[in-house]
């Protein structure tokens, strides 16, 4: 299934290493949610001046894609708050300012690292590209969330844990991923746009 497997796995640990960092970060600079906010909003606009803007040929999928996830993260993140399935601590205010930021560049990441990956499949069929999207959706932002946890930015109250986050969590981020993952695809094909993710 994979031609490159180590090509393929270092690839996946970079992308876990990045995780570690962006967990340590929020997490040791929890208190301070407004400088999160400014640097990864930085982040992600170097992100779309790099990828969208400056090339000649723009990704608006990728934008397109940014914005999906960041509005429906948002729309879950206030759900589960305000019903009392999780709450975020060290911050004044129910929501960390630096929340749709992180859910726009969880799509980023997610996307950029299967550009990597789908290459390195023997067959790039939409079923394998489909199944490849989400074995990263269920274990990579999991991963993530494990370090926040512990170190404090947020607490899990629904039941059935695995290291502080719940099934249910697993559901939601796997949901939330898939459906924005389905829209792009159907937008890709109705508008016959080239992407090597979602066609």
């Amino acid at each position: 299934m994979i031609t490159n497997k180590k090509k393929f796995f270092i690839e996946i640990l970079k992308g876990i290493l990045k995780l570690v960092v962006a967990g340590l970060f929020i997490g040791y600079l929890k208190e301070y949610d407004f400088c999160i906010a400014v640097i990864l909003a930085a982040k992600i606009l170097h992100n779309i001046y790099k990828d969208i803007v400056k090339p000649i040929q723009k990704n608006w999928v990728l934008l397109i894609g940014m914005l999906l996830t960041c509005f429906g993260g948002i729309v879950g993140e206030n759900w589960g708050v305000s019903n009392e399935y999780w709450a975020y601590h060290a911050v004044e205010r129910t929501l960390p300012l630096w929340l749709p930021f992180a859910w726009m560049y969880a799509f980023y990441f997610l996307y950029k690292l299967e550009l990597k990956l789908i290459p390195l499949l023997k067959n790039q069929h939409q079923k394998n590209k489909v199944l490849l999207a989400l074995l990263l959706a269920l274990m990579l932002p999991a991963f993530g969330e494990v370090i926040t946890i512990y170190l404090g930015v947020w607490t899990y109250y629904w039941p059935y844990q695995l290291l502080g986050v719940p099934l249910y969590a697993f559901i939601c981020l796997v949901f939330v991923h898939m459906l924005v993952y389905t829209i792009l695809h159907i937008v890709c094909k109705k508008y016959k746009i080239e992407d090597v993710v979602f066609n």
